[in-house]
């Protein structure tokens, strides 16, 4: 036995030799393995494809170089990004003996942001960028306007298809990059979402201010252009961000500073609403897990706010003694964007969200403690009103720390207080389980007859539900008709949430398809994005589509989910379309259980859909619009997206 086994051992070194070793040249690897350069292969990684290309002509503009960036969606799903900067350089490259511009589009880790006598700060520091897209792509071309004279060079499939071409003279300067996705890779979708590329290049505007971003769809009939530049800068950011809230001060305290070749910039504004809106950006990049410039930050701010708050003794009276403002305290409504610019920066992980280098914490510290202060000795009765708010913050979480530590056994307990009108399953595996979330008793006990009771828990709401946008933290978990969706959920809320506790993999929220029933669904996802935006972002939270109408001729029953199915079914009934019997249904409760799993419940026919969060930007000023005191802003936006609703009235 031993030596057959030393004979096998024997082959298998034989046949792993310098031959077994495969190599991908060129871009062949991102071909390969395109979810480790773009993340996926999805929509997600789709438009990444315009953020690479676009970061370069951004890092022209930061570098001083460019004023101007046109990105236009063509039909047949293709992107053009074009600038007038420098132009990428198309002379020999002295050691690889190309052209540099093949060499850029061509090769990995190839551009001039490693030299910092090019770029002193970039966002696309790996190097990857353009030739990632160009290995992804079916085609792409460059154009070169440089020097007089206007260049151009085709390939495919990341390989060059033709040398660097001069097509003669030209006043013109800068770069213009087509492409067209490739579908063996991108096989979900190669269709650009105008919206989606909006967001982000609206937020490349806000972060380089003076800078024009041209976006077009040219896809449309009539070509449609918008165009992003705002000379404020970050102010401006803040300002639309707060849109439709009330606001201190009036105007966004606006702070910067440079150290040891680091630029920070920071806006930031109180409203009236408890939670914290902080958006952080490094070299344009938005750093979504924080980092060092963050953590800088909110030391800052604290420290400054409890040195300030010493100096006014009627408010220091209101707390507790030897009780100072939290980090949380000083955050409550706050609305802040902080941008830093620095030449090295080190990311954790290859997604750059998160800043790891450790100096920056005490820069971002340094300059926001100074200039803070400044204001702060200059804006003393503006100050005033900013500390009564932080103050009436730390003094209800003092006075809701006890009632939440006698309530939290009740509601975060390991399964003892769960609800009393939870009908829960039987299995306990979280991905196999799924909590329906539905409007009423009398749907809730149709839908508890009607459910796979291994996988499916039932959970009825009644009453008026609980505007979160409005309420401090603490009257949440107290409210009566959120505290059993807690407690059912398992895994706390807000700063205690922790996505590993939670009970069940799928949270479908039933409503009727009325007014009121969107106005539950509206209310439940204003605290799911408050208070659980984790559920929304890793696709846990879905609605119900029950049916609208039930049509039926004889035995044979179709339901249907629009007026427009309705009228398609009717019609292929031809002659007998007058013998159907049409029942709208105006609520869930109207169906019994059987009719609820046929139509709503069983896995194999229902319809659902997934709720997202596709710009937290976007989606934190529509909840704040939507669900705000403000009636005018909420007004000017239902006139907007008026086409979008369709109101069961």
């Amino acid at each position: 036995m031993l030596n057959n086994g030393k004979k096998m051992s024997d082959e298998l070194n034989n046949q792993y030799s310098a031959s077994s070793i495969q190599v991908l040249k060129g871009l062949e690897a991102v071909r390969k393995r395109p979810g480790m350069y773009i993340g996926s292969t999805g929509p997600n990684g789709l438009h990444h494809l315009v953020y690479e290309v676009v970061d370069n002509s951004i890092d022209e503009a930061m570098a001083g170089y460019c004023d101007t960036i046109t990105v236009a969606l063509e039909k047949d799903d293709i992107c053009r990004v074009e600038d007038n900067g420098r132009g990428i350089p198309v002379d020999m490259h002295p050691t690889e003996h190309i052209s540099a511009l093949e060499l850029v589009l061509t090769r990995l880790h190839a551009g001039g942001k490693f030299d910092k006598s090019n770029y002193k700060v970039s966002g696309g520091l790996h190097g990857v960028g353009v030739s990632c897209v160009n290995a992804l792509s079916t085609w792409m071309e460059a154009f070169v306007y440089r020097e007089g004279k206007r260049y151009q060079q085709k390939y495919a499939e990341g390989k060059p298809k033709t040398k660097v071409e001069c097509l003669g003279d030209t006043e013109l300067h800068g770069t213009m990059i087509r492409w067209k996705a490739d579908k063996t890779i991108f096989t979900e979708t190669t269709t650009y979402n105008f919206e989606v590329l909006a967001q982000r290049l609206r937020e490349l505007a806000f972060l380089n201010p003076g800078i024009t971003i041209k976006f077009r769809d040219e896809r449309l009939e009539t070509p449609k252009e918008v165009v992003y530049k705002f000379e404020g800068g970050i102010r401006h950011f803040t300002s639309f961000l707060n849109e439709g809230k009330a606001v201190v001060p009036e105007e966004p305290i606006y702070i910067s500073g440079e150290s040891n070749d680091v630029i920070v910039e920071v806006s930031m504004q109180y409203n009236d609403l408890y939670s914290e809106t902080i958006f952080s950006y490094v070299n344009d990049i938005n750093t979504r897990e924080g980092g060092t410039h963050l953590d800088g930050f909110k030391t800052a701010l604290t420290i400054t706010l409890n040195k300030f708050l010493q100096q006014r003794e009627k408010l220091v009276k209101k707390l507790d003694k030897d009780e100072r403002l939290s980090q949380d305290d000083c955050r409550s409504g706050l609305t802040a964007v902080i941008s830093v610019k620095v030449p090295d920066p080190q990311f954790e992980g290859q997604t750059k969200t998160k800043l790891g280098n450790s100096e920056v914490r005490g820069i971002v510290d340094s300059i926001v403690k100074e200039k803070f202060t400044l204001w702060c000795e200059q804006n003393p009765k503006v100050l005033d009103l900013i500390l009564e708010k932080v103050v009436g913050e730390a003094v209800a979480r003092i006075a809701a720390r006890k009632a939440k530590e006698a309530s939290r056994k009740k509601t975060f307990g390991d399964g003892f207080g769960l609800p009393a009108k939870l009908s829960d399953c039987s299995l306990k595996d979280p991905e196999l389980c799924e909590l329906y979330i539905v409007e009423g008793d009398s749907a809730g006990g149709s839908a508890k007859k009607g459910r796979d009771a291994k996988t499916q828990a039932i959970l009825p709401l009644w009453g008026k539900m609980l505007n979160v946008e409005k309420v401090r933290p603490e009257k949440v978990v107290n409210n009566d008709k959120l505290e059993p969706v807690i407690a059912s959920l398992g895994a706390g809320f807000g700063k205690d949430f922790n996505i590993e506790k939670l009970r069940y993999h799928k949270i479908i929220i039933m409503a009727d398809a009325d007014v009121d029933g969107s106005h539950i669904r509206t209310l439940l996802l204003t605290f799911f994005f408050r208070y659980m935006p984790q559920i929304i972002e890793q696709g846990y939270v879905y609605l119900a589509m029950p049916p609208l109408f039930k049509i039926q001729l004889g035995k044979k029953v179709i339901y249907v989910y629009s007026d427009e199915e309705r009228d398609a079914e009717l019609e292929k009934l031809g002659e007998s379309r007058s013998k159907a019997d049409v029942q709208r249904y105006k609520g869930l409760g109207e169906m019994d259980g059987k009719q609820l799993w046929e139509t709503t419940m069983d896995p194999k026919v229902r319809k659902m859909r997934v709720v997202t969060i596709p710009d937290a930007i976007a989606a934190d000023k529509i909840f704040s619009v939507c669900m705000g005191e403000e009636v005018e802003p909420r007004r000017k936006f239902i006139e907007e997206n008026a086409i979008y609703a369709n109101l069961d009235v």
